[in-house]
């Protein structure tokens, strides 16, 4: 176990450093970080930060013990103080710190707090009621949410899309089939296929209902599904048609089509990492065992129990369940910080470290990556503990490339194999997606089930960054890879905006879609001054705050005329924007120096930076998280490079 657990920890007051940069300031604020950073780490030579979500999972987690009927009192009543201190000042929910209130997570939270006791009456339901229904209440929430208020017989099956587990049954060529869309959609549809034809119904011991959350009666509403254009309307009228024919459907053709299902999902239960490693995917799993029939003393019941559980934080007061688990990537960006601070002191953590990464690395395993890859021999990382099904293009790009950059003996190897498979995950455009290659039928973002708009996992330019940043950095030793770097640069190229950024899908945004680029770009042979650098380097200059500090808030996702804005800096994309300049060759700038100055003024006497801001996308517009380690090694790995670009002169 590690020495202190970060969450828990008291940060105490903002260090009075001075405005001035001298050597002795700033190494004694890398020193103070460096060292927090080394007391994280795990005997087993992993760091692992929790990973927050809004507090949808959360209230998720509380209709699933009322779903089941099985109920943890002392955890419920900690979960919900939890998510009554989130409330915001009309009543709302939102999906990030300082958003706009979102209806379908206050619905969830609503009936979760109302499931945990909670009255109608009380002050701050009343308000959280109010909003739901100035947003036109309950009949509005997404379909995710109308899935899960449908098991509760909130709403009628005809709320949500028409998902038969027949869809096990069709053939490729079909326009609709599970390896047309991404990884997480795959792991969360197909147990809820089942789930759905099957119209699960909760347990719901307290026959708790919320038909206050409605404006029109849920039995008498006709609007569930709003048109969104000829392609959505399209969709539509097919699943009007799939009702329709339902009938028509043979027992025996159902039978086979949830044997399928089954066997699918059961094939990547994962053990106690669970079904894809997420937490909707592992839910669903779980109460389809049970749907079908498998007892609670099932061994794979309880092994889907305990995947679940292992994602919940647990604290004196509070309580609340992450999305997923982290210790891939936290580790691989802990590894490139700290050897960016001192490779040389901290080659014992750095090794244990490699040695753990060595140990988790990918080969052979069955992974859904390869329907489109089959000839490509395994080489990645997962992003979590375990995942072998689903391992990750970025985690990947950045161990490897933090092992290369390394320079420590026995990690060729590891090196090599991971390349090759970031090499072939390459996609026909030249980018890079994070599971899948050539994931992009974006016509399947209109079918009524995927109202979240995120179904598929397409290129984007910040995995394809990162795998740049691999490729080039392993070039003299895998010289064929030149090819595919010329075509990686040409997709970011086509990728950069017009104001010189880049949009950041896996972190937020603008400024982190930048430094990614910037970051990949310096590793290749590619001039200064050639305009990919200088104008992002300008945009970043242009949305710099006045008091040295970047951030950006993820309204950017909703609306791109305020990227790069936020009310506040933030260490960790003060960081970013640090890097990425000096990745374009702006060390001497004053811009670069504000940055740093920011940085050591808001450094806590623990050598850490304050911790409460929401640092990325689980999917734009949908689904937002805290990575409680960003603003930690990110602040760190800055001032170091900073630090080191200066001694180079």
């Amino acid at each position: 176990m590690f020495k202190e657990s970060f969450n828990e920890l008291n940060y105490g007051d903002i260090q009075e450093s001075p405005t001035t940069i001298t050597p002795s300031n700033l190494e004694n604020a890398i020193n103070s970080s460096q060292q927090k950073l080394l007391n994280l780490q795990h005997d087993e030579g992993y760091w692992w930060f929790e990973l927050e979500a809004d507090c949808t999972i959360t209230a998720e987690y509380i209709m699933m013990m009322h779903y089941i009927g099985d109920i943890d009192i002392n955890l419920q009543n900690k979960m919900a103080v939890y998510l009554r201190a989130r409330q915001t000042e009309d009543g709302s929910y939102p999906l990030f710190t300082g958003g706009s209130g979102d209806i379908s997570c206050s619905v969830k939270v609503y009936y979760a707090l109302k499931l945990a006791g909670d009255t109608p009456d009380q002050p701050h339901m009343a308000k959280l009621r109010k909003f739901i229904l100035s947003q036109g209440g309950a009949a509005k929430a997404n379909v995710f949410t109308r899935i899960a208020l449908a098991t509760f017989e909130q709403v009628p099956w005809r709320a949500v899309p028409y998902i038969p587990v027949e869809i096990m049954l069709l053939p490729k060529w079909f326009p609709f089939h599970l390896d047309k869309v991404s990884y997480w959609s795959r792991v969360v549809m197909v147990p809820l296929f089942i789930l759905c034809t099957l119209k699960a119904k909760a347990r719901n011991p307290q026959n708790i209902d919320i038909l206050e959350l409605f404006i029109t009666h849920p039995d008498k509403e006709k609007h569930y599904f709003p048109k969104r254009g000829w392609l959505n309307k399209l969709f539509l009228g097919l699943d009007k048609l799939g009702r329709i024919t339902e009938p028509l459907i043979s027992q025996k053709t159902r039978n086979k089509a949830i044997k399928l299902a089954e066997d699918w999902f059961i094939e990547r239960l994962n053990g106690e990492d669970g079904l894809g490693a997420i937490f909707p995917a592992m839910v669903n799993a779980y109460e389809a065992l049970l749907l079908l029939g498998y007892s609670k003393d099932d061994p794979k019941v309880q092994t889907a129990k305990k995947a679940i559980d292992k994602m919940l934080v647990t604290r004196n007061q509070d309580a609340y369940c992450q999305p997923c688990l982290s210790p891939i990537w936290d580790t691989s960006l802990a590894a490139l910080a700290l050897q960016e601070a001192d490779k040389n002191k901290n080659k014992p953590a750095l090794t244990r470290a490699y040695n753990w990464f060595k140990s988790k690395q990918l080969s052979d395993e069955p992974g859904d990556w390869r329907i489109q890859k089959p000839d490509l021999a395994g080489g990645g990382w997962a992003f979590e503990f375990e995942n072998p099904h689903y391992p990750d293009v970025d985690d990947t790009a950045v161990v490897a490339f933090a092992m290369a950059d390394s320079g420590y003996p026995d990690l060729k190897k590891s090196v090599q194999r991971a390349t090759n498979w970031v090499v072939g995950m390459q996609s026909q455009n030249g980018g890079h997606g994070a599971f899948d290659a050539d994931n992009t039928c974006y016509y399947l973002n209109e079918i009524p089930f995927a109202d979240h708009g995120a179904l598929l996992d397409p290129p984007t330019a910040d995995v394809s960054a990162r795998c740049l940043m691999l490729m080039s950095k392993t070039l003299k030793d895998m010289p064929a890879n030149r090819v595919a770097i010329a075509r990686s640069i040409e997709y970011l190229r086509n990728e950069q905006e017009a104001d010189g950024s880049w949009f950041g899908r896996w972190g937020t945004n603008y400024v982190y879609g930048t430094w990614s680029v910037l970051m990949g770009l310096e590793q290749t042979d590619l001039p200064k001054n050639d305009p990919m650098y200088t104008k992002a380097a300008q945009w970043l200059k242009s949305v710099q705050h006045e008091d040295g500090g970047w951030g950006e808030g993820n309204e950017s996702y909703h609306d791109t005329k305020t990227r790069g804005q936020f009310h506040t800096s933030t260490a960790f994309q003060t960081a970013w924007a640090v890097l990425a300049l000096l990745a374009a060759g702006e060390k001497d700038s004053s811009e670069v120096k504000a940055g740093i100055q920011y940085l050591l003024r808001h450094q806590l006497q623990d050598g850490s930076w304050k911790d409460d801001w929401f640092t990325a996308p689980g999917f734009p517009k949908v689904f937002y998280l805290i990575y409680h380690g960003y603003n930690l090694f990110f602040p760190l790995w800055a001032l170091a490079r900073y630090r080191n670009e200066l001694n180079k002169t």
